[in-house]
């Protein structure tokens, strides 16, 4: 699987209309995000997936994929890329069953314990973090850098920074060998959300030495 993780953008539609969120969306894939989820925690099934869909229309454009956060049910209803699970959802393992081979399945990992099992379930990928403290609504706990270079050294699949980075704040990550960076509020609450996209993800690439 070519999956490209450089610029994961996770959704927030707090305090938004849908179609001031979807314009966001479509903004962001615009500006460069590679990866997009969809994280609505407090949405019924129905509206969920009605969401997704929506949400699915404007990734398609840009062939970037979608993935949902925590649903298994709406991502197969959906028929989106993947789906993230986190320490409370359904173990990768079973993500991975109902998903099948050719899905994205995401995790959430915050040990290196956490993370060699998400890796041995199947997952693609790992969201490591908080980094920083969060605006979200989301609990969050913040993990060490050192914690993060750890993971990254103990896993063969991509691993992804999480938690209030921002195109100015990415410096404490340097040397780190992760596969790119998770944002939302750099974004989701940006006046001009394809501008942050681009410019969140010239710093990331900057950093690593791959844009200059």
């Amino acid at each position: 699987m070519n999956l490209d993780t450089t610029l994961y953008f996770i959704t927030d539609s707090t305090n938004m209309n849908e179609a001031e969120f979807l314009n966001v969306v479509e903004q962001a894939c615009m500006g460069g995000a590679t990866i997009v989820q969809l994280r609505e925690k407090n949405r019924g099934g129905r509206d969920y997936l009605d969401l997704a869909l929506k949400t699915r229309a404007v990734t398609d454009k840009y062939n970037i994929p979608l993935v949902i956060d925590d649903r298994v049910d709406v991502a197969l209803a959906s028929g989106a890329a993947g789906v993230h699970v986190g320490r409370s959802d359904l173990p990768v393992y079973a993500a991975r069953k109902l998903m099948g081979a050719d899905k994205i399945v995401g995790a959430t990992a915050k040990t290196v314990e956490q993370a060699l099992e998400a890796e041995r379930q199947g997952a693609d990928y790992l969201g490591v973090g908080a980094i920083y403290p969060t605006t979200t609504k989301v609990v969050t706990v913040i993990t060490k850098v050192e914690t993060l270079r750890d993971i990254c050294g103990s896993v063969k699949i991509k691993v992804n920074a999480i938690g209030g980075l921002n195109k100015d704040n990415l410096g404490i990550l340097g040397g780190v060998p992760i596969d790119g960076v998770c944002a939302v509020s750099a974004i989701m609450r940006a006046e001009n959300p394809r501008l942050a996209a681009m410019e969140l993800k010239e710093s990331f690439l900057k950093m690593k030495g791959i844009f200059s």
